[in-house]
């Protein structure tokens, strides 16, 4: 598991509790979303490329850095929607580019519905952002799209994984580091995370 990372951080290990309450109500649900999803970024992002700069301060120049490359967001619709905003606050020039997968239920595999990527990559770092990897099918097909898109560089960053899926997302692209909140016990016969927090989505929307 040495592409995994689980996130030790206290304030991410509080804030993922009160995220699995299940007394937490949506409104509250989403903004937790976004601040543990601001803290994974911001340890995600830790081998960042930068270039040196000169900047001059009230009181003298000094030798600056700035990001060198461009990051992209794609969050998995819907739940990866909630994940935007915190990590848009630490990056507010990076790009968003959405893709739509739904997870078939008789299968539990993923089914592409919206795909809005241009022709070339724009972007040199993805961070593919998705609250949950159960199964991993999602992850993994999102991966397979930007590899194709031609993106070198891609990251996933969730809140809760399930061993099968990190089993499953290593194996299938073995160079993508995971970095992940907490890694749960099991997936149950319905492909959901135990004990995890119910349907990420849902819980955002209120559509539960």
């Amino acid at each position: 598991m040495s592409n995994v990372f689980e996130s030790k951080h206290p304030l991410v290990l509080h804030k993922l509790s009160r995220l699995r309450d299940v007394k937490t109500d949506p409104k509250k649900f989403r903004e937790l979303v976004q601040e543990i999803a601001a803290l994974m970024a911001y340890e995600a992002t830790a081998d960042l490329a930068v270039t040196q700069r000169q900047v001059q301060t009230p009181l003298a120049v000094m030798t600056g850095y700035e990001l060198q490359e461009k990051i992209g967001l794609v969050p998995i619709l819907r739940a990866g929607l909630g994940m935007v905003e915190g990590i848009w606050e630490l990056m507010p020039s990076a790009e968003v580019w959405h893709i739509g997968l739904y997870r078939d239920e008789k299968t539990l595999r993923p089914v592409e519905y919206y795909n809005k990527l241009p022709l070339e990559p724009t972007v040199s770092v993805c961070l593919i952002l998705d609250p949950m990897l159960a199964t991993g099918g999602s992850a993994i097909a999102t991966v397979g799209v930007l590899k194709r898109w031609g993106v070198k560089k891609i990251k996933f960053v969730g809140l809760i994984g399930a061993p099968e899926g990190i089993a499953l997302m290593q194996k299938e692209h073995p160079d993508v580091p995971i970095h992940i909140a907490a890694i749960d016990n099991h997936l149950n016969e319905k492909g959901y995370i135990v004990p995890g927090l119910g349907d990420a989505g849902d819980r955002q929307f209120g559509t539960a």
